[in-house]
């Protein structure tokens, strides 16, 4: 099966997708798109950029070719699940485009946007809904979607909605759709939970998988520097300054710090934009449209563009801070080496992250190669990154120490303290409690 010729698909859909450049299917579609065309419920595992869109939404708008009739007032015959909003929209762009110039009707509802439109919209039913959990169970608290007609549901980035605690929201939803569906599952990751998510959803799925869940694309070339949080802004500067001319996505961990790291890099001559969770909307897709477009060549995000963000030419990705989520560091370099372009992911490491990066490498199970500086030892932390009360020293200090192979400690690194005897004070990698979440159900600290 070389290309979608062969896959049996409604010869008005193949050509649209040879029209927009789509000749040959990538490894997760060919092993998803013939068992969901023949009706099959499916599990799909594969990184991020590997084409997890078309995989469902190819047999999706294929299959709504073959229904006859429209669909009734209020009504959607096929629901997919996003947990973002910017995921969401990627879907819904993707579906559209894949249904042009047929029947077939594509809608999305999320929160940030105006609700009553949304319930104008669906008066007249739908094909296919893509929508955020929590604005679609606000639309059926208002009785104004009905899901006892869907015959088809997809749940994308699954993991995510996991870990965004959806769990419920997703009962809620399940509940109301037909038990005689079927039923897709994709995700880039595997955390336990899902097996349990697969068996109240899925009936004898199919496991499509195409690399180990937590594996980084093939062409993400990585690195990662230990470096002080008070060198980090610099050090930024100096890489961006390297490719002015390249796209680079730039992940911090807060609102409050991403938006002061991106008027930073405004301050310092750079087209740069952000988007996270204070943020409308209608700002987030005016950044990512001019991120699109070239305006800006430097986005800064919080995980809120860590998944759904389809820019394949976005060469860099900086993890200005780790994230606490492990998984989140695969979905982050994910934004680069799409559509089979290389990338280059950058993290920079702080004393008080080395947590974070243990459990990242392993979840990938790799050792991420060292760019600079030397793996922070608990008695290595700079006085600018040691807590003072209810603020932070200042001071400069780049790389950290480590043992050498030998077991002997290289030289300190400027800034660091000396003293064998001294405590060592280390925060763990583990995050903290979950963080509460705005009215699309995303994470309100992003």
């Amino acid at each position: 099966m070389s290309d979608f010729n062969m896959m049996e698909l409604p010869a008005q859909l193949v050509a649209r997708l040879d029209k927009m450049g789509l000749k040959d299917p990538t490894p997760i579609q060919k092993q998803a798109i013939p068992h969901a065309l023949n009706g099959r419920d499916v599990m799909g595992l594969a990184q991020t950029g590997t084409g997890k869109t078309a995989a469902f939404g190819v047999p999706l708008v294929a299959q709504m070719l073959e229904l006859d009739g429209r669909p009734a007032p209020k009504s959607v015959r096929g629901l997919v699940l996003a947990p973002t909003r910017e995921l969401a929209t990627q879907i819904s762009v993707n579906l559209r485009a894949f249904a042009e110039n047929t029947p077939v009707k594509v809608a999305m509802v999320v929160g940030g946007q105006s609700i009553n439109n949304q319930i104008k919209r669906l008066e007249r039913g739908v094909d296919l809904l893509v929508a955020t959990p929590g604005r679609l169970l606000d639309l059926m608290d208002r009785r104004a979607v009905r899901l006892e007609e869907a015959v088809f549901l997809v749940l994308d980035e699954a993991d995510q909605m996991l870990d965004m605690g959806f769990i419920h929201d997703l009962r809620k939803i399940a509940n109301v759709i037909p038990k005689d569906r079927q039923t897709m599952l994709f995700s880039a990751t595997m955390p336990k939970q899902m097996n349990e998510l697969a068996q109240s959803y899925l009936r004898s799925p199919i496991r499509v998988e195409v690399s180990p869940p937590g594996k980084a694309a093939d062409k993400v070339t990585q690195e990662v520097h230990f470096i002080a949080k008070s060198e980090k802004a610099g050090l930024l500067i100096e890489m961006l300054d390297k490719h002015r001319e390249e796209r680079a996505l730039v992940f911090g961990r807060t609102k409050h710090g991403s938006e002061k790291l991106m008027k930073n890099l405004v301050k310092a001559g750079y087209a740069a934009g952000s988007i996270h969770g204070n943020k409308s909307q209608g700002q987030r897709d005016r950044a990512i449209a001019a991120f699109k477009s070239g305006e800006i060549k430097v986005l800064v995000a919080t995980d809120v563009a860590a998944r759904g963000l389809d820019i394949p030419d976005v060469k860099h990705v900086y993890n200005y801070d780790l994230p606490n989520v492990p998984d989140n560091y695969v979905h982050r370099i994910g934004r680069t080496a799409r559509a089979g372009k290389d990338g280059a992911a950058i993290a920079f490491c702080a004393p008080d992250e080395m947590g974070e990066l243990k459990a990242i490498q392993k979840t990938m199970g790799i050792s991420i190669p060292v760019g600079s500086g030397r793996p922070w030892e608990a008695m290595d932390i700079p006085e600018s990154d040691k807590p003072r009360g209810r603020g932070r020293g200042r001071g400069r200090g780049r790389g950290g120490r480590a043992q050498g192979k030998d077991g002997q400690s290289p030289a300190q690194p400027q800034g660091a303290k000396s003293g064998a005897g001294r405590r060592r004070r280390r925060r763990g990698g583990k995050p903290g409690g979950r963080p509460a979440t705005g009215g699309d159900g995303q994470r309100a600290a992003r």
